[in-house]
């Protein structure tokens, strides 16, 4: 689902692709509903293709937000709850043990924070950054045609 959902740079909040063409896409705000073209000069990033930097191998976005959702219970979070260094690195520490604390900033932290209310209050509680099924995959196998030999 995260492959769908967009930053861009200079725009507040998250954007769901709705429809892409030459030179440009076009985007739905999860908060409004607001659909518009973003164009190919603007610095567009999928959710699906961001990761945390970790003392190990880095990790998806995607696990870091099912990391919060099962903390929380895929509720809101109170984001002024989480305003001073302390108080967001005990909230990384809370969701992600082996978070690398020199390379992720606080304002990546916040940014998390932000991301994952937009995504509850926008009703996505799926993180994963699966693409949909092709027609092939999603045919059940008894309807599956073999080729004869």
């Amino acid at each position: 689902m995260l492959k769908k959902i967009l930053s861009i740079s200079g725009r507040p909040g998250l954007y769901k692709l709705v429809s892409y063409g030459k030179n440009m896409l076009l985007v739905e705000g999860l908060t409004d509903g607001h659909r518009f073209p973003v164009h190919s000069r603007e610095r567009v990033m999928s959710l699906g293709d961001i990761s945390i930097f970790t003392t190990g191998e880095d990790l998806p976005l995607s696990q870091v937000l099912e990391n919060v959702g099962k903390k929380y219970e895929n509720k809101a979070l109170d984001a002024k709850a989480y305003t001073t260094p302390d108080q967001l690195h005990e909230f990384m520490n809370g969701v992600l043990e082996n978070w690398d604390d020199e390379r992720v900033h606080n304002s990546d932290i916040k940014k998390i924070i932000s991301w994952y209310n937009i995504l509850i209050g926008a009703g996505i509680t799926d993180f994963s950054i699966q693409e949909e099924e092709t027609e092939e995959e999603a045919q059940p196998e008894e309807n599956k045609q073999e080729p004869e030999a």
